[in-house]
């Protein structure tokens, strides 16, 4: 038997059922038409970003990085909470100017952006973070092309990570960004081009749960900014500052220690130096935001036994939960939050695999499950499925499409 993950706070049952924002499963289903179902609850969201605000420090600004879940509904709804959006490609450049944001609002981050993108962006007043020198000065030139100012900040690959993190995006070499130890040449390059400058983004890692070591990552990244800036010669208008804060998916996962973080930040904030002292300062989250707020439903089509185990078989899978199924990015498969919804206050009474629709051995769910019994027609959920759900699996394999997606 393998445990499933802790299913985040929130969730209740009415009539036995699981309830997303007061509503049954069953009932969302109903209105949606189908399954495989996104659900993401407005409720969540709200009081997760509040408690964010509380948490930290007054002067800091909250950005929500769209790459985590970027439904168009929930990204329209997301916006209008927090201070900015951050994005990284020009498709998600599309999305925020479809829901009327200003491109003062958005910052565009990413290796590899073509010529067109950088084209749209500056178009769109939006500040790009440069990744290299080579397209600093490609977004000059189109700048130049255009008669406009290009509002540009640049990416820092810093000296240091983030302990701890799922997915590293900073230290040793990079794809990500300028050698911090190149960027005040690069800053006076772009400064004596006419840019207007707009700052740094330094993003080290993603998915911490240790709060202790995101502390020291920030106090990291301000001390490299401030150096940065030092050798440059020019304070800082604004410092992206990453984000890295992670949510329990597996069984023994503590969650991050909001206020401890927040404390500590507030304290080293009291120390800034001349170079950050007016320099807006924001954190970048997705999968924190909203990755809780989401719950993905998927109905049983078959019971079946093999050599003794239990096989609950979905229409959903890893074409919609990539992640959940253990294909993105872990190394040893471990159970996502799940449970039937049909019986969600039901008691454990058998092992089972939770597997999807799809004929490869790596579409599974939940491997050896302790679960209320199964039947053909119930609902399965399986939580934090917010983010990296359906904005990151191959709804295209095997022609099965996207899943419905709905905000509550």
């Amino acid at each position: 038997m393998k445990p499933v993950g802790p299913i985040p706070a929130g969730y209740d049952a009415i009539g036995g059922e699981l309830a997303i924002s007061g509503h049954r499963a069953s009932e969302l289903v109903e209105q949606a038409g189908r399954t495989p179902l996104f659900v993401y609850s407005k409720s969540l969201v709200e009081q997760r970003i509040a408690r964010l605000r509380s948490a930290m420090p007054d002067r800091i600004r909250l950005n929500y990085a769209i790459k985590a879940n970027s439904y168009a509904p929930l990204l329209d709804f997301v916006a209008d909470l927090v201070d900015g959006l951050d994005i990284a490609s020009g498709g998600e450049l599309e999305m925020v100017q479809a829901i009327g944001v200003s491109g003062e609002r958005v910052s565009f981050a990413g290796p590899g952006k073509r010529d067109e993108e950088l084209e749209a962006a500056i178009s769109g007043g939006v500040t790009l973070n440069l990744e290299s020198e080579n397209e600093a000065r490609r977004a000059l030139a189109i700048g130049e092309k255009l008669g406009m100012t290009p509002r540009l900040a640049i990416r820092v690959n810093p000296d240091f990570e983030l302990k701890g993190s799922g997915m590293k995006m900073g230290g040793g070499a990079k794809p990500f960004g300028v050698d911090a130890d190149r960027v005040p040449t690069l800053i006076g390059e772009i400064m004596a081009a006419g840019c207007e400058f707009r700052g740094l983004h330094i993003f080290t890692g993603s998915q911490a749960l240790n709060a202790e070591f995101v502390v020291e990552t920030q106090a990291n990244t301000l001390d490299l900014a401030d150096r940065i800036a030092s050798e440059a010669g020019t304070a800082l208008p604004k410092l992206n500052m990453g984000g890295g804060f992670g949510i329990a998916y597996f069984h023994g996962d503590e969650p991050l220690d909001l206020e401890l973080v927040g404390d500590s930040l507030g304290k080293r904030l009291e120390n800034l130096s001349d170079m950050l002292i007016e320099a807006e300062l924001f954190i970048e989250l997705g999968r924190y935001i909203v990755g809780e707020a989401g719950v993905y439903l998927t109905r049983i089509v078959d019971r079946k036994e093999s050599h003794g185990e239990t096989y609950l078989v979905t229409d959903g899978g890893l074409h919609h939960q990539l992640a959940a199924s253990g294909n993105f990015g872990t190394v040893v498969r471990r159970n996502y939050p799940l449970a039937i919804a049909s019986r969600f206050d039901a008691e454990p009474e058998e092992v089972a695999n939770v597997v999807g629709c799809l004929c490869t051995p790596l579409d599974r769910l939940a491997d050896k499950a302790h679960l209320p019994r199964a039947e053909v027609g119930d609902l399965v959920a399986v939580f934090c499925a917010g983010a990296y759900g359906a904005s990151a699996s191959p709804s295209a394999f095997l022609g099965q499409g996207p899943a419905a997606e709905m905000l509550v």
